[in-house]
């Protein structure tokens, strides 16, 4: 290289550096400029990348004000996973002394290829649950025995050439985790990652139909009148007949395998099924014909994370008062209008839980673990608490090094008998004062949970990771 070229290079080379004002002054003959030319940010000039979000905040207008709750009332059946049709169940009298009566083993817990998933349902004196590999236990409501069992999984001979290659882990004990019960028409009507939908006698666990789909089912069923309505992992919508196992209709959404491990479930008033995709869409169709009467889609991208482009609406709608209630993971909490699809408001919530109207407020936790208490009518925040204070702490590494910051996801609320309780993967089922938020108290479960609690004849009751039920009176 002649030196003419060298020279050049370096001075090119003293000219990029000298732009970056950090070594700026370090360089020599005068390259860097002068001193006095260089702006130094200050602390009051510094601005968080956090504030380019928007963020939640109590409304002044609401400040000190009350907000009026029903009184809770019997909760004599819970046969969906939302707790009926519209997943909206508003104050129930349920675990008044809040203790625990009794638990019971019902199966498989969640391991490396299985998951347990489903939300507890019951009705006619027994409590359904589903394992972690598609076993479903009836259980007498009052003293836990357990009444029969039944499995929906399909025959190892058939598993390798159904399941071979789908991504849903392999080998024996696992492999098509997910799915769902519900419970009416005399029948307990299960979904499964088996790629079938199945139908149980109520009584006795014997099987009414099985009917065969293409993918995966990783949702749990609504069942209303003659159909039962379920979403498989390719965000279809299925309505098979109670009475057959026929399918009636199917509607197809748009394919976003990325998703949250949630049973999620379809919301169902009168003719019309509201039906949550992983896709962040939210669709309303007839439930009669499966035809399309409004879509929203309910995602926004973050600048701060990105893990927002998980659109998927991993909690229930809820249909309540003539509105659907719905939340993304990717950040939009809204209400819309049934009938319309309108939006009535809007807030940036991320979240994975069913919202709960009640009252005059909606109650909402956020992926972060943030209890919020939105105004039905409005959308204007009262008050936000941080569920995880105190709870957060760090674990792993070695020597001090590689620690992590461990934060408990929550699950629910649910409103019981003037409480409003969550279940956390710390192994916890914690009552908060519905009015302020504060924590009133809370009981060991023995094991993490993610799904929230079903009400029943004045009882909670908690499915928890390892597969065990339990029952809090």
């Amino acid at each position: 290289m002649n030196r003419t070229l060298k020279v050049a290079l370096l001075c090119g080379l003293a000219l990029t550096v000298a732009s970056c004002g950090t070594v700026r002054n370090a360089l020599p003959f005068g390259l860097g400029g002068a001193k006095e030319d260089v702006a130094k940010a200050s602390d009051g000039q510094r601005i968080s990348v956090l504030e380019f979000e928007q963020q939640l905040a109590p409304s002044a207008a609401l400040s000190g004000r009350d907000f009026f709750l029903p009184g809770p009332q019997a909760a004599t059946a819970w046969t969906q996973p939302g707790g009926n049709a519209e997943n909206s169940v508003e104050h129930v009298i349920a675990a008044q002394d809040f203790a625990i009566a009794w638990k019971r083993d019902i199966g498989v817990g969640s391991g490396r290829t299985r998951q347990v998933m489903s939300p507890v349902v019951a009705d006619g004196g027994k409590v359904f649950v589903l394992d972690g590999e598609a076993g479903v236990t009836a259980v007498d409501a009052t003293s836990g025995a357990i009444l029969w069992k039944a499995d929906v999984k399909v025959d190892e001979s058939d598993k390798g050439s159904r399941f071979l290659g789908i991504g849903f882990g392999g080998g024996s004990g696992g492999g098509a985790f997910g799915g769902g019960v519900a419970v009416g028409d005399g029948k307990v009507f299960v979904s499964s990652g088996y790629r079938t939908m199945t139908a149980l006698d109520a009584a006795t666990g014997a099987v009414v139909w099985k009917s065969s789909v293409d993918l995966p089912i990783h949702g749990a069923p609504t069942v209303v009148g003659q159909r039962v309505f379920v979403i498989d992992v390719d965000n279809q919508l299925i309505a098979f007949n109670v009475s057959t196992g026929q399918q009636d209709w199917s509607y197809r959404g748009i394919t976003e395998p990325a998703r949250i491990m949630r049973a999620s479930s379809p919301a169902v008033s009168g003719d019309t099924v509201v039906a949550p995709f992983s896709s962040g869409e939210l669709v309303a169709l007839r439930a009669s014909n499966g035809q399309p009467v409004w879509q929203e889609v309910l995602s926004r991208t973050s600048r701060t994370s990105a893990l927002s482009e998980l659109r998927d609406i991993a909690g229930r709608p809820v249909i309540s008062r003539g509105f659907v209630y719905a939340v993304s993971h990717s950040g939009v909490l809204q209400a819309m209008d049934l009938r319309s699809g309108q939006p009535k408001w809007s807030l940036p919530v991320a979240g994975v839980n069913a919202p709960l109207p009640v009252g005059d407020v909606v109650y909402v936790v956020s992926k972060s673990g943030e209890l919020t208490v939105v105004n039905r009518d409005s959308g204007q925040v009262y008050w936000t608490r941080d569920l995880n204070e105190g709870r957060v702490r760090r674990e792993g590494g070695f020597l001090g090094f590689g620690k992590r910051t461990v934060r408990p996801t929550w699950s629910g609320p649910i409103l019981a008998s003037n409480r409003l309780v969550l279940v956390n993967s710390d192994g916890e089922a914690v009552a908060f004062d519905p009015k302020t938020g504060a924590q009133q108290s809370s009981i060991r479960l023995g094991s993490a949970a993610f799904i929230a609690p079903a009400a029943y004849n004045g009882a909670l009751y908690v499915l928890t990771d390892k597969g065990e039920l339990v029952s809090i009176r």
